[in-house]
C-alpha cells in the first residue's frame, strides 16, 4: 500500500522507514535546539555561552544522514564547559535530587533528559548497523551532563535548594 505524502509536509524525511532512526534523531535534536533557545532567553548571563550550545546541537542534527561536522575542537569546548559547572556546583549534590526547582532549571532538567534519550537513540541506531561516529556519542552525553550540571547552578543561583532523591528501588549505604 502506498503512503500518501502531503505536498505540505512539514518535514522531508517523516516518511523514512520504521526501523530507520535518522529523522527522530533529527526531530529530537531540532526540539532540544529549540528547548535551548527558550533557556538562553531564561538565562541573559548565559545567553551567549547557550546559543552556541545550541548551533552545536544544530550540527549534530544532520550528522546520521550526512556527516559529522562537529569539530573536536567544539567537542573539547562543551567538555571544558561541563568541568567548569562541575567545579561551581561541587557540593550541590551528593546523590539524587528531584528534577524540580525554578523555571529556567526545570527547563534545563527537560534538555538533560531529551540528552540522554539522544544518547540512547544513537545506541539503538549503532546496534542495527548504523555508524556512529565515537565523537558523537561524546558530544551527546556531554550535552546531557553540562544541562544536569546547569540545572543545580541555575537552582543554587536563583536561591533554591536541591531535593534530595531516595530510591526505594536502589537504597544507599
Amino acid at each position: 500500500m502506498k503512503t500518501y505524502h502531503s505536498p505540505y509536509e512539514a518535514y522531508p524525511f517523516l516518511s523514512d522507514a520504521d526501523g530507520d532512526l535518522r529523522c527522530d534523531f533529527e526531530i529530537l535534536t531540532d526540539r532540544m535546539a529549540s528547548t535551548v533557545g527558550l533557556l538562553a532567553s531564561l538565562c541573559p548571563e548565559r545567553r551567549e555561552e547557550l546559543l552556541k550550545l545550541d548551533e552545536l546541537i544544530y550540527h549534530a542534527n544532520p550528522t546520521l544522514r550526512t556527516f559529522m561536522s562537529l569539530r573536536a575542537d567544539e567537542i573539547d569546548w562543551l567538555k571544558a564547559r561541563v568541568d567548569a559547572l562541575h567545579a561551581q556546583t561541587k557540593g550541590l549534590c551528593e546523590r539524587f535530587v528531584l528534577p524540580a526547582g525554578t523555571p529556567r532549571a526545570c527547563v534545563a532538567h527537560i534538555l538533560r533528559t531529551d540528552g540522554k534519550r539522544l544518547v540512547r537513540m544513537l545506541y539503538r541506531y549503532a546496534q542495527r548497523g548504523g555508524q556512529v561516529e565515537e565523537a558523537l556519542f561524546d558530544f551527546v552525553n556531554l550535552v546531557s551532563g553540562y544541562f544536569f550540571l546547569l540545572a543545580l547552578q541555575l537552582n543554587h543561583a536563583d536561591g533554591f535548594e536541591e531535593v534530595p532523591f531516595v530510591s526505594r528501588n536502589y537504597p544507599g549505604k
